[in-house]
């Protein structure tokens, strides 16, 4: 990952083709060692590629990968009237909350166990 951010930061900074050496150099400022046989392979997938293009098949193959089964729910309830739906058990859970704090404090009343 230090080798994609080194060449991410490379052109980035306006070197578009930036050499094992430049990448090198990015890391050594930073107290990090490079590879150079990661250095090497980077640069070999991404000679005359755009990084713009990179970048967004990165993106397809990410959208690909399932990240849980708790957030397809979620987003399948904020379409539509669900904003509605959505924010009504937050309401109810703040309701809830307020009684608990006034059963609590009721049961308080300056009276302990062990007078």
């Amino acid at each position: 990952m230090k080798v994609i951010a080194a060449y991410l930061l490379a052109v980035l900074g306006g070197n578009s083709s930036p050499s094992d050496k430049d990448l090198k150099t990015i890391l050594g400022t930073v107290g990090a060692d490079a590879e150079d046989d990661r250095i090497e392979q980077l640069l070999n997938e991404v000679k005359g590629k755009d990084l713009a293009e990179i970048i967004a098949a990165g993106r397809e193959k990410l959208a690909s990968v399932p990240v849980g089964g708790g957030a397809v729910a979620v987003s399948a309830k904020v379409g539509g009237d669900g904003g509605a739906a959505a924010a009504a058990p937050a309401e109810e859970t703040k309701k809830e909350e307020k009684v608990e704090e006034k059963e609590e404090s009721d049961e308080d009343m300056g009276f302990s166990l062990f007078d």
